[in-house]
């Protein structure tokens, strides 16, 4: 049936494949440069333009410099796709030499949250670095020497370190999170077909007659292939990442023995449902239902804490909730193998629990299915019986 069922094949073994170039390429660059920013400049004055250069100087920052403000500046920022816009006040210079603070508003773009994040940071960045060598030249103008006017305008010093993904590379972050939901998918849908097609078809009691009794080794023939498969999808998605350069995991045995874990589970979640529910179609559409909103829902990019104490409940039945926990100390956090060991037990209760729940489901199944066939076949025997009978 796997290899005759072409969509099935397709769906396995070329959509990885189309998703995993898919997506690298799309975030290759890894972070977000040259987004658009609209700079209104009323002042015009040396002071004003020199904001305006140290902007430019940032490769986050795409300055759009602009003398008088459009006339709907909210059109203006859609029309450019800016994720914020700077407006210098007149009189801006002449208000700094006066040591009257002059405010410069800045209107954020956050109608896509990811840019609006990456150009606020630069632009505070910048402007921070602005005002305080302002700050510093005017202390200085005052007699000040170079040291003390840097303490006494930074009277305490702040040092930012970055521990995880230092580069803050969207690629390293997204990538392999995105291939675990991907093998999530390919794998529940090519089980959703494997029981509930079988059922529809006689040959499945001539397939499996005189192994009927032995639910186990039912579903591991039908999910062997899946297992064996599953394999070259995951070689394809490592050799991606030496492509895209993505970091491999510093213990490759933990990394497999997850991902074994990880397989098994999806692979009996989707035998469960294909089992309980004899149509494919329906079989198929209950899998996606699990497994279209799993990666929002996993607590990977939105903190699971923050999410409603049922919705908890749920991400927690789910194979791709641990996996990804794991996934995350594994390739981004590069942690010990001990802080995964709660997400392989996780994954392996998991599998243990659907497969105890598909066996007893199949046994039942099995059991009424192949009591029909006989029935069937002794009232065909009997009707045979009669007409031969009657012919004599």
């Amino acid at each position: 049936m796997f290899f005759t069922n072409r969509t099935m094949l397709s769906v396995f073994f070329l959509a990885p494949i189309f998703y995993a170039l898919l997506i690298g390429f799309t975030y290759q660059s890894g972070k977000v440069e040259n987004i658009p920013v609209i700079v209104v400049n009323h002042d015009n004055t040396p002071l004003s333009n020199q904001v305006i250069e140290m902007l430019q100087d940032s490769k986050a920052l795409k300055i759009l410099n602009y003398i008088n403000e459009p006339a709907n500046l909210k059109d203006e920022t859609i029309k450019t796709e800016a994720a914020a816009v700077i407006v210098i006040p007149e009189r801006f210079e002449a208000m700094m030499l006066q040591k009257k603070y002059p405010e410069l508003n800045i209107y954020v773009n956050t109608s896509n949250v990811l840019t609006a994040n990456f150009a606020t940071k630069a632009i505070q960045q910048t402007l921070g670095t602005f005002s305080a060598g302002a700050e510093i030249k005017s202390l200085q103008k005052k007699g000040m020497n170079a040291e003390m006017a840097k303490s006494q305008f930074e009277p305490f010093k702040a040092n930012y370190i970055t521990l995880f993904n230092t580069t803050s590379n969207y690629l390293i972050f997204m990538w392999p999170a995105m291939m675990a939901v991907v093998l999530q998918q390919v794998i529940l849908l090519a089980m959703a077909v494997t029981f509930s097609e079988e059922f529809k078809r006689e040959s499945f009691l001539k397939d499996f007659a005189g192994k009927h009794k032995y639910a186990v080794v039912v579903m591991t023939i039908k999910c062997l292939p899946i297992w064996i498969f599953a394999n070259f999808n995951i070689l394809f998605f490592y050799l991606c990442s030496l492509y895209f350069k993505i970091p491999a995991p510093e213990n490759v045995g933990n990394f497999f023995l997850l991902t074994a874990a990880f397989v098994i589970a999806s692979t009996n979640l989707g035998v469960l449902v294909s089992i309980l529910v004899p149509d494919a179609l329906k079989a198929t559409q209950i899998l996606m239902v699990i497994a279209s909103p799993a990666f929002i829902i996993s607590g990977f990019t939105w903190p699971s804490f923050a999410m409603p104490e049922f919705i908890k409940n749920f991400t927690a039945i789910i194979p791709l909730t641990p996996y990804l926990e794991a996934l995350k100390i594994m390739l981004v956090q590069k942690g010990s193998d001990f802080l995964t060991k709660k997400y392989l037990l996780h994954l392996l209760i998991l599998g243990w629990v659907y497969f105890v729940l598909a066996w007893i489901a199949l046994k039942i199944k099995i059991h009424f299915l192949f009591k029909k066939y006989h029935i069937s076949q002794k009232i065909e025997q009997e009707n045979l019986a009669r007409v031969i009978s009657s012919e004599e």
